[in-house]
């Protein structure tokens, strides 16, 4: 069957009735990690809530004040996933998210007619598209696409939108003659009931479950961002359509106020002023690594000078790197001397590096990686890594000092 919100894509509340109420589980993302959230999927008579599938992500919503946390399309149902329960054969009022259904509707359709008119024009087929947050990627079958070729399509699709063309649903039988002539990419294992044909007058005719604009000029404006090599020979074309125009032009335009406060230069010579600063930054790094270099060779021939020197080197350095730390360990030589190094803001991870002895350092670079609370590996008298608490470096120095002191009393 087809659900309301596929009947009529505009509605916005409805009144249902719950058929079945069950406990599940739904995995949702937590900032990046995934949670199990205990609650109750329920089926209900029918609905307004967009279920994913054919490309496009659920709708978002609620029952009777209930917030909908999952749409998904088991068979002929549409199964809600809630976190409280709700009695069968109770009547329930839905309310759907209408600002991210309508965004939907228009990226979906947008790529309908982005689809059929990339096809007719240069013949690029379509073999998926990702409705995403921000944009949309069509993935065509044809390994590049010119500019030329990406501008007149832009063109031609807002044209389109411009003569406000009709945007139709049809529901036909599986059997229907229809069925053969329209533009599919087949139908789910599952599917049972009715096609949905989605019909753009004199362009497109394509079945599809989601939900569609009414008018193409329900759309407002289609911009592509531009195309990027896909799998297997195929181009990603990466749109935006509608609302998401006015809020990439809107993103746009404050990065641009920025970049000219920063630069103090007009938007036209923000690249030429954006080249000319990281020219400057990369002969700045390599400066600053001359000069650490030239630094690191000093205070390895300044230690080997003293004649007090002891036979454990210590030092941090907030402003260094792992080349640095293995210039002095060279110049200082490893076979009498413990040296222990460590770069990096105190504050922040940094790196370390313990050089010496090679049965001392295959002891005590482990040791020294714990105590930093950090990893490192070592060989042939070197044991390096990250260190997470820098501010332990004083624990480290009291370490290596009683190992090299139990050491000599035993060779004494």
């Amino acid at each position: 069957m087809a659900f309301q919100c596929q009947r009529d894509c505009y509605m916005r509340e409805f009144t249902t009735s719950v058929v079945s109420c069950r406990p599940a589980e739904l995995k949702i993302d937590n900032s990046g990690k995934k949670e199990k959230v205990k609650g109750f999927n329920i089926i209900l008579k029918d609905t307004i809530l967009f279920p994913e599938g054919g490309g496009q992500p659920d709708d978002q919503g609620v029952l009777n004040d209930i917030p909908v946390l999952r749409v998904t399309r088991q068979g002929a149902d549409a199964v809600h996933f809630v976190t409280s329960p709700l009695e069968e054969r109770v009547e329930v009022q839905m309310k759907v998210d209408w600002e991210r259904r309508f965004n939907h509707m228009q990226q979906h359709s947008g790529q309908h007619l982005i689809t059929a008119i990339a096809d007719s024009m240069f013949g690029f087929k379509t073999t998926s598209w990702e409705l995403g947050r921000q944009r949309s990627v069509i993935e065509l079958d044809t390994p590049s696409v010119e500019p030329g070729q990406v501008e007149a399509l832009e063109k031609a699709v807002n044209e389109k939108i411009r003569e406000q063309v009709p945007v139709s649903v049809k529901v036909v039988a599986v059997d229907d003659p229809t069925v053969g002539k329209v533009r599919s990419r087949g139908l789910p294992e599952d599917h049972t009931g009715p096609i949905r044909i989605i019909d753009i007058e004199g362009i497109d005719a394509n079945m599809c479950c989601g939900t569609h604009v009414s008018n193409l000029s329900h759309l407002q404006a289609i911009k592509i961002l531009g195309t990027e090599k896909g799998k297997k020979n195929k181009t990603n074309l990466i749109f935006v359509a509608g609302s998401r125009v006015l809020k990439y032009a809107e993103r746009s335009y404050s990065v641009e106020r920025a970049l000219t406060s920063l630069l103090k230069t007009g938007p036209e010579d923000h690249v030429e002023a954006v080249d000319k600063l990281q020219k400057s930054v990369k002969m700045l790094q390599k400066n600053n690594l001359n000069l650490l270099r030239d630094l690191a060779v000093l205070i390895a021939e300044n230690f080997k000078s003293n004649p007090n020197r002891g036979k454990l080197f210590c030092l941090y350095r907030k402003d260094g790197d792992n080349e640095f730390m293995n210039i002095i360990a060279n110049e200082i030589g490893t076979e009498g001397t413990l040296i222990f190094l460590t770069v990096g803001d105190e504050k922040e991870a940094g790196l370390f590096l313990l050089a010496g002895p090679i049965e001392m350092v295959d002891t005590l670079g482990p040791r020294v990686a714990e105590l930093l609370e950090g990893k490192g590996a070592g060989k042939r008298g070197r044991y390096q890594g990250k260190a997470n608490k820098m501010g332990r470096r004083p624990e480290v120095e009291v370490l290596l000092q009683e190992n090299i002191q139990h050491r000599s009393s035993e060779e004494e």
